[in-house]
């Protein structure tokens, strides 16, 4: 998730400088002279070296599915108090799977299921970070009561309650005749404090014991307690409190005082009131602190987990405040009891992982890891613990810890820590032992990618290669083995072939680490746009991103790279924008709009769009963080509350999405609002009468003012001769309306002529002020088709074809390139496969991301081309599983049934897939095998636990089990 551990190279990273502005004046065009200059080939070689893969602080069975389905099994028999430490398991399995979703739905359920307050507490703080991201918009989430109960504060005293005798069962001791005493007078120094004897007694067996029984206070009046650390004030508090039960108006240090004197007398119910009223004060982080060490000292429960309450609710921040760390650091078993009862491990499951994400070589993060090995009850909890602290020792350069910590692991049943030793192994100069290490994990072993990945670092040549290409048969969203083919590619001058190799990972998976790859590929050939391009994508997804092993700043290198461009107007960019949107290049978009922010262009509607983007690229945290700052950039109040009811949509807060659209359309109707109801409406609603509503709401939309310009002339495609005459027409009335007209048909003319806008500029143009209007159509050329697109999708839910045909005949026109796909649909639904066909191969062509137009295709095509198409999406998009289904299926029919087990098994080993499992699942059912059918059915519920059919399945194999 958010964890970053560098690779060892990066250690010296900060002690050597870098010079950025030097390297692009004397390292470009070392690429064209590789063949002139022996020495240029290390160089480049060193600029394009990639870093060793890390070894990643996550548990990573071998056999994921046997432990989610261990998991399922046991929540359906284990004790309820047992059900979160068993969710938080689930989750650590998820976050090893890089399963972000699955990982805060396993947290959320660990949440819902937590037996203590401790756990509610631990696992509330750990959701609430893990949604860091919202807090920006909390005043947007402050009515919804789900959120509320995530992040509000508990009431932990009503949790926490004690069993205390509050009549008081200790036993008295009559005194014959007259020499019952009544009161009882203490005496501290030169002061008397008056109490009733038998009320002051019931305060807790000792003085009971001292007052009532055969001790010589008992027949005393007047007793001394002057040496008891007890002052008047409090005496008299205490003296009320025997008669009353109740502490009013006392201040937090004669609390205290009472505290330390009740806990000190047994004074159970005195000691827990002043539990209970030291906590209600705690209201700040500096509170937390000084009242903690009192709690763990005094055995105060309830005030140690308010205090503790206050720490979590301030994460990540609080872990800055060295006094925090101490006291969570020093914590032995019995203070880590008062303060969060048994769900110790929980909690510095998450204070380790909050520290890692901050410094993983911090003193702290060792201190936390120490503590969570000590909290650990289980082997699994101890395997976790063991290589989480091995990756930090290794980290830190303690080769000889890291060595017997990941030894621990190995021998607890983790797998995956071999890893470590082989590193260590090599590290010390075994390199032939750590090659032998994971060869004997391979071969005893169902092998998974991982393993060749690291057995590749310890052989070289033909052996690397082959090891690497294994590696990415099994796991192909590990990034090393591409990044290390294409950069060998590269300094082989074999240009092409390495930015193939880099692509075909960047298809599928945005991650950084490539971009940059690909982005210091473009610098040695001198592409410097297509350098900016990768640069800017690389500051959306992380605007604080550091390249070249830490050691220069991302946004340092896009300004350097700045200059070796010529800069774009805005209506350049709006033109670049368009284009490579009806080309589906995604990450070509999200450059141009960050060049675009970087302008006086309306940065709203420029967030918002690259949300979506970010969104269709799998990056919903910097898609989120781009419709906060379309918020805060929205021009108008209507607009911003459209963003605000996306916000809501996007964080699963559908109805209150909802009513956000219906605000914005109440203070204006708008496109954009009509959109987002129908968009919310047809996602909340259950019931699929909705969808005439729908169409009623996205007819609205196309029927309201978008950005000034008309949507009837924008659905339009007017010939150039046509549009010169209504140009010259309208400027000849001179009145405001045909002004607006020539400006509207001027932008269609200059659209379709494929003119430079800048260079219509200098002709004079700049009279009728266009440049707002260009900006305007360009937006709405970019929204307007979306909701054409949807409301064909509409139509054809609907049955009425003929309207979804007109939809996607529209945005076609204006140049929606993915609405090929709807009219194809729309093709086959009328019988008409071929040209459903054909109408797919437009988009292919088109579409610079296609794998999702292969996949579709391959319905309107007969079996061999089918299949053809389906082995093309996995090359381009290992990750789509519909592929692997129909391929097992297929062989199923033909009755192979270890192939197509085989199949599906191929894709589970790197994604934990519901339909896989069921589907795998299934098969087992069929050919006999219980076991492994019920071990799919379990690990399925783990992915969904609420899928009706695996349900079914589930108890269909149940009842079969032997």
């Amino acid at each position: 998730m958010r964890t970053f551990f560098p690779s060892d190279s990066c250690k010296e990273s900060q002690l050597n400088g870098f010079n950025p502005q030097s390297w692009l004046q004397v390292e470009r065009g070392k690429l064209s002279k590789l063949s002139s200059h022996n020495s240029s080939s290390s160089s480049i070689e060193s600029f394009i070296k990639v870093p060793e893969p890390r070894i990643l602080p996550n548990y990573k069975p071998v056999d994921y599915v046997e432990v989610l389905a261990q998991i399922h099994e046991e929540l359906e028999l284990c004790p309820l108090q047992e059900r979160s430490s068993l969710y938080l398991l689930q989750f650590q399995v998820f976050k090893g799977l890089g399963e972000a979703k699955l990982m805060r739905r396993s947290l959320r359920k660990a949440w819902q299921k937590a037996s203590t307050v401790h756990e509610k507490l631990v696992f509330g703080a750990w959701l609430k970070y893990e949604k860091q991201g919202e807090e920006l918009i909390a005043d947007l989430l402050i009515n919804c009561d789900k959120c509320l109960q995530e992040f509000g504060p508990i009431d932990i005293a009503s949790h926490l309650q004690t069993d205390i005798n509050v009549a008081g069962s200790h036993e008295t001791v009559s005194m014959s005749g007259d020499q019952v005493l009544r009161n009882v007078v203490f005496r501290i120094h030169e002061e008397k404090i008056e109490c009733d004897r038998q009320k002051f007694a019931a305060l807790s067996a000792p003085f009971s014991a001292m007052l009532n029984g055969s001790f010589m206070e008992s027949l005393c009046e007047d007793i001394d307690l002057s040496e008891n650390n007890i002052s008047p004030s409090g005496l008299r508090i205490i003296s009320d409190f025997s008669v009353t039960g109740s502490l009013n108006g006392v201040t937090p240090n004669l609390l205290l005082e009472i505290l330390i004197f009740a806990n000190k007398f047994c004074c159970e119910r005195l000691k827990d009131a002043c539990d209970r009223k030291l906590a209600s004060l705690v209201a700040s982080r500096e509170d937390a602190v000084e009242l903690m060490g009192y709690a763990i000292e005094e055995n105060s429960p309830v005030l140690a987990v308010s205090c503790l309450q206050v720490f979590l609710r301030e994460l990540p921040d609080c872990l800055n405040d060295e006094r925090v760390v101490e006291i969570f650091s020093h914590a032995n078993r019995q203070h880590r009891s008062i303060m969060v009862g048994l769900a110790s491990f929980s909690l510095y499951c998450l204070l380790s992982e909050v520290a890692m994400n901050l410094d993983p070589r911090s003193d702290k993060t060792v201190c936390f890891l120490e503590r969570l090995l000590e909290s650990a009850e289980t082997d699994r909890q101890r395997l976790l613990a063991f290589h989480q602290l091995g990756c930090v020792r290794l980290l830190r350069k303690e080769y000889d810890e890291a060595e017997h910590l990941f030894e621990a692991a190995v021998n607890a049943g983790h797998i995956y820590s071999i890893a470590g030793l082989a590193r260590l192994g090599y590290i010390k100069g075994h390199k032939l032992w750590a090659y032998e290490k994971l060869n004997s994990v391979i071969s005893s072993v169902t092998p998974l990618g991982w393993m060749y990945q690291e057995r590749s670092l310890y052989c070289e040549g033909d052996k690397r290669w082959e090891d690497l290409e294994k590696a990415t048969a099994l796991d192909p969203t590990l990034s090393y083995p591409y990044m290390y083919r294409a950069s060998s590619l590269m300094t082989k001058q074999n240009v092409e072939a390495a930015l193939a190799e880099i692509n075909r990972i960047l298809g599928f998976k945005l991650a950084l680490e490539c971009l940059e790859l690909r982005f210091c590929f473009f610098l040695a050939l001198e592409d410097y746009q297509a350098a900016l391009c990768d640069v800017q994508a690389i500051l959306t997804l992380s605007p604080d991103y550091r390249m070249f092993e830490g050691r220069v700043a991302a946004s340092q290198l896009h300004m350097l790279v700045r200059e070796h461009i010529d800069n774009w107007t805005i209506a350049d960019c709006w033109l670049q924008l368009y284009d490579r949107w009806s080309s589906v290049d995604d990450i070509g978009s999200l450059s141009v709009i960050y060049q675009m922010l970087e302008s006086d262009a309306p940065k709203g509607v420029l967030y918002f769009r690259q949300s979506l983007l970010l969104l269709r690229l799998n990056c919903p945290e910097a898609a989120m963080r781009s419709l906060q700052l379309a918020r805060q950039h929205a021009a108008s109040d209507h607009e911003r509350l459209v963003y605000e009811g996306w916000i809501l949509y996007d964080t699963s807060h559908c109805e209150e999405g909802l009513r956000k659209a219906e605000e914005s359309i109440q203070m204006k109707r708008s496109f954009e609002a009509f959109f987002l109801k129908a968009y919310a409406l047809a996602d909340s609603s259950q019931d699929s009468s909705c969808s005439s509503t729908v169409v009623s709401l996205l007819e609205d939309a196309l029927k309201c003012p978008s950005d000034r310009l008309r949507k009837g002339q924008a659905s339009q495609i007017f010939e150039s001769n046509g549009l010169l005459l209504r140009i010259c027409i309208s400027i000849g009335l001179g009145n405001e309306m045909g002004c607006f007209d020539a400006k509207a048909d001027l932008v269609l003319f200059l659209f379709h002529r494929k003119l430079v806008i800048s260079g219509a500029y200098n002709l004079g143009f700049y009279k009728l002020q266009l440049f707002p209007v260009v900006t305007a159509f360009c937006y709405y050329q970019l929204i307007y088709p979306f909701a054409l697109n949807n409301l064909g999708s509409v139509y054809v839910d609907c049955g009425q074809l003929d309207l979804a045909a007109d939809c996607y005949s529209n945005a076609l026109k204006i140049r929606h390139t993915r609405a090929h796909q709807g009219l194809a649909r729309v093709h086959f639904l009328k019988n008409n496969k071929t040209t459903a066909y054909e109408e797919m191969t437009k988009l292919i062509k088109k579409a610079r991301n296609n794998a999702s137009a292969y996949e579709k295709r391959s319905e309107y095509c007969d079996r061999e081309l089918t299949r053809a198409d389906l082995e093309m999406v996995t090359q381009l998009d290992p990750l789509r599983v519909y592929p692997y289904r129909y391929r097992a299926a297929v062989l199923m029919d033909s009755h192979k049934e270890n192939e197509a087990i085989a199949e599906l098994s191929r894709a589970i080993a790197f994604k934990a897939d519901l339909h896989l499992l069921h589907l795998r699942a299934a098969f087992h059912e069929h050919t006999g095998d219980v076991l492994g059918a019920l071990r799919d059915c379990r690990a399925a519920l783990s992915v969904d636990p609420n899928d009706q059919e695996m349900l079914e399945l589930h108890s269909r194999v149940y009842s079969h089990e032997p």
